[in-house]
């Protein structure tokens, strides 16, 4: 065989190899506060995909508001898989094609393989005695969480303490709406995502009180354990699904479905589990739920459906241009 066609064949093999490599290539697009969390899952993940075909596995990640990184993607941003913290993120994609309209029920427990609630985090000693909900409507108490229009994160706050004044004696959609609208007006500064928001909080040091899914509050404290930080868990909060879904559209473009699906199944198993427990998530696997359970208070979990009818009446309600988060803004 000449040098010419040993080159030409090398050549082939080559691109022929090309299809195979593009398989074992995935972007995560995540929620603004989840970093950390995929950095200790990632290589976890990439061990188990070697392990199982003998293939490595590249995980790209961008991270940002959970509405932010849907528009991101509807306007071209590749993502494989999206991990959010907001089931509506993810219909608006599905709405456009680019999930599965039944994505819900591609992997278990609605497709959320973890979850959390708002929760909060203070100061060193807890100056201001912060408790519960109705603390942050006090006038002697600045609260500090997202803009709720561009943050998954904050629209559990702003839902939650929406849920909670409901749930109160003689709680109706008008008392909860000024209630709501308390809280705002101790807000000194809405930022895009929860990371800035964690921002303000601890580098600024703006605020009282940071208000955002337990798991980061646990993981702050941690982080700035030399600051005295306490989380805070309410006796009432809203249940948080992390949805996950495959971009299908996406994914069958870069020929990365099977090891999409296959990241996402993972997330159920005992080792992701594990790292999600560890990482101050509440877990969907009962042994290690019940293995991490002294780590968790107890909270009574309000859900979306119950307290509001579903996401798709929040979104035409409360989410909608001229709805009652909008009209909260304005009477803050």
């Amino acid at each position: 065989m000449t040098i010419r066609k040993l080159h030409a064949a090398a050549l082939a093999l080559l691109l022929g190899a090309s299809p195979a490599l593009a398989q074992d290539k995935i972007l995560n697009v995540s929620y603004d506060v989840g970093r950390e969390l995929f950095e200790a899952l990632n290589p976890q993940f990439q061990t188990y995909w070697k392990d199982k075909t003998g293939n490595d596995v590249t995980i790209d990640q961008s991270h940002g508001g959970s509405s932010k990184q849907a528009r991101a993607i509807l306007e071209g941003l590749p993502a494989d898989v999206v991990t959010f913290n907001q089931e509506t993120d993810i219909d608006v994609l599905a709405q456009n094609g680019l999930v599965a309209e039944n994505w819900r029920e591609a992997f278990p427990n609605g497709a959320s393989p973890y979850y959390s609630l708002p929760a909060f985090l203070v100061r060193k000693g807890n100056p201001k005695g912060i408790k519960d909900w109705s603390d942050l409507a006090r006038d002697d108490v600045q609260a500090v969480f997202p803009n709720p229009k561009t943050s998954g994160n904050a629209r559990y706050t702003y839902l939650a303490a929406y849920a909670y004044a409901l749930t109160q004696e003689g709680g109706t959609p008008e008392k909860a709406q000024e209630f709501v609208a308390k809280i705002f007006a101790n807000v000194p500064v809405f930022d895009t995502g929860g990371r800035a928001a964690t921002q303000t909080f601890t580098e600024r040091n703006i605020g009282d009180v940071l208000i955002t899914f337990e798991a980061e509050t646990k993981g702050i404290a941690a982080q700035y354990a030399d600051q005295g930080y306490e989380s805070v868990t309410p006796a009432t909060s809203l249940f948080a699904a992390f949805p996950v879904a495959v971009v299908s559209e996406n994914a069958e473009k870069n020929g990365s479905t099977e090891v999409s699906t296959e990241y996402l199944n993972w997330l159920y198993l005992p080792q992701a589990q594990e790292t999600l427990a560890q990482n101050h998530y509440r877990t969907t696997d009962e042994t290690v739920t019940a293995k991490y359970s002294a780590e968790f208070p107890e909270v009574k979990l309000l859900t979306v459906d119950e307290v509001f009818g579903g996401w798709d009446k929040i979104t035409a309600e409360h989410l909608a241009e001229g709805g009652i988060l909008d009209q909260v803004f304005v009477n803050r």
